[in-house]
């Protein structure tokens, strides 16, 4: 398929991405550390540590995990953290250290975080003291040999700890862990042992990121330090003349174990010398409100769901936005409704992009700040995209197929899972999204369906085997079906079919017993009883009938 779209390139934006000048994050961050050293990298709850700040701490935790955790190249280290400032030092400190990162929704139930740490042969662990009962059964099963747990606290400036062990204290939410073999952060800032110098190059693995697998668990995408550093600089030159180095500060309510939030935010806006701020819980919205007034936010990142939540508030509309520049959209579908009331609100456009785990992340976004089109944008700079039929064969423009993606951003497989990674990528080497989609003869891409069963929940990704493996094993169910349904405010939401050998079974029952064993944008918000299921003459559960029903 000709390159069509780098014709509508912005002014001054090339086709391809250059040499990329590091061997490593670990080169991006200390270059940035030098040059913005005194400039604020990160702030949360009031409190906020400057580059040099944070490369102090990452040493000092990179020092530890070598001397005493034998971390290494290769060695697994798994984060489990909300957006606190102890996840870009723990993030850093552990690329410093030579390790590979394992990112860990905080939210995971012990059965999900079982599969994570057991496939990843993650040796070591840091984890918020909130989530350490979910970690606590399981650890005999897994092969940590080290955990590190941090505190709601950690980093903050004095006034600011006592304030937030106060309001903890009150709630009740004092966490006292009761395990011998931990170490707490806190503790680990207070002695610095010696760093040894690990040479990392483009082709060591940065990330073991996980996502949903059709099998019911999740599996790793390979993010290599290249993989990185690549989308890093095709997002540098798309944004680079709307930025001013050293002088951005980007809301960074998005979490950033999640791969969106992870390149943009953190890496991407790091290497600008941006300051993130963090936003620890942004469902929290009047906390979340009298943090963006309170800041002169000029970047945004968000999905839809985050969108249309401070929308809902008419205090948002009070808000200062003299400095906002642009937002940037992805993780889901931006809708229509949502960019034209947020235009008129903050007077910008939501930039719309497209992503996937598998493609650290991003493939294609819009030009920033041009007024919505519907379309997930045009690809950057080195990246191909092609549009494939059942045979894989491209079809003309115009004509819908599966979006196909071929770039250096691209992951090199999934990792132990040689079947999976054949089963990604077309027979030339393009990584099959799974996404059914369109170009229009400007070269913008639009996706019309979704070839996978996979639901996009929040910006999440979920898979129905997994939803209906979990709820199998309720006494009471029988069988289960899982679909997605449009959904204003999360993208999707999940609709459950049970059949169930106990009549009184009720939908509260269900999801109930769902919030005990799933993430929460995995819980359904429906659940219908039906006798049986749709099924095809081999006994595959037919989704699409479902969705008639």
């Amino acid at each position: 398929m000709e390159k069509l779209w780098t014709k509508n390139y912005p002014k001054d934006i090339p086709d391809t991405i250059d040499e990329i000048e590091y061997n490593s994050l670990v080169d991006l961050f200390d270059k940035a550390t030098r040059k913005y050293s005194t400039n604020i990298a990160f702030s949360n709850l009031k409190s906020s540590l400057t580059f040099n700040q944070t490369k102090k701490h990452a040493e000092k935790f990179a020092s530890y995990l070598q001397t005493k955790c034998n971390s290494k190249k290769n060695t697994k280290v798994a984060i489990m953290l909300p957006n606190l400032m102890t996840y870009p030092v723990t993030l850093f400190g552990s690329f410093l250290s030579g390790a590979t990162v394992v990112n860990v929704n905080p939210l995971f139930k012990e059965r999900e975080l079982e599969n994570v740490l057991i496939d990843s042969e993650a040796d070591i662990i840091i984890v918020l003291d909130k989530f350490f009962g979910e970690l606590e059964p399981i650890i005999s099963k897994t092969n940590l040999k080290h955990i590190i747990v941090c505190k709601i606290t950690d980093l903050l400036n004095p006034i600011m700890k006592v304030i937030v062990n106060m309001v903890l204290l009150y709630k009740g939410e004092k966490k006292k862990i009761n395990h011998q073999n931990i170490i707490y952060f806190n503790e680990i800032l207070k002695t610095t042992y010696q760093l040894n110098d690990i040479k990392l190059n483009k082709n060591d693995i940065a990330f073991l990121q996980y996502t949903g697998g059709t099998t019911g668990k999740s599996k790793a995408a390979i993010l290599t330090h290249g993989n990185l550093l690549s989308n890093i600089e095709q997002l540098n030159l798309w944004i680079k003349n709307y930025i001013i180095d050293g002088k951005e500060v980007i809301l960074t309510a998005l979490p950033l174990y999640h791969i969106f939030s992870l390149t943009v935010n953190c890496l991407t806006f790091f290497k600008f010398g941006a300051e993130n701020v963090l936003i620890t819980n942004p469902r929290d919205l009047r906390s979340f409100l009298k943090t963006l007034k309170s800041t002169k936010f000029t970047v945004m990142t968000a999905v839809n769901t985050l969108f249309n939540l401070l929308l809902t508030s008419s205090d948002f509309k009070k808000i200062n936005f003299d400095n906002f520049k642009f937002s940037v959209g992805g993780g889901m579908a931006v809708l229509k409704d949502t960019a034209e009331k947020w235009k008129t609100i903050t007077g910008t456009n939501i930039s719309q992009g497209y992503g996937l785990t598998e493609t650290s992340p991003v493939v294609t976004i819009n030009i920033i700040n041009h007024e919505y089109n519907g379309t997930i944008g045009l690809p950057l700079p080195s990246t191909h995209v092609s549009i494939r039929d059942e045979k894989e064969n491209e079809v003309v423009f115009g004509e819908k197929g599966e979006l196909c993606v071929k770039g250096p951003q691209v992951m090199k497989g999934y990792w132990k899972n040689e079947e999976e990674t054949k089963n990604a990528f077309t027979k030339d080497g393009f990584f099959k999204t799974g996404d059914v989609a369109m170009m229009n003869s400007k070269g913008f891409v639009k996706i019309v369906d979704r070839k996978k069963d996979m639901i996009i929940s929040s910006g999440f990704n979920v898979y129905p085997n997994e939803i209906e493996d979990y709820l199998t094993t309720h006494q009471d169910i029988i069988e289960v079906g899982a679909i997605g349904l449009p959904d204003k405010n999360r993208g999707e939401s999940i609709k459950v079919f049970v059949v169930s050998k106990n009549s009184n079974l009720t939908q509260s029952e269900v999801i109930a017993f769902c919030k005990k064993g799933l993430t929460i944008y995995k819980i359904p918000k429906t659940v219908v009883f039906v006798n049986e299921l749709p099924k095809s003459n081999v006994g595959k559960i037919l989704r699409r009938k479902l969705r008639d029903l």
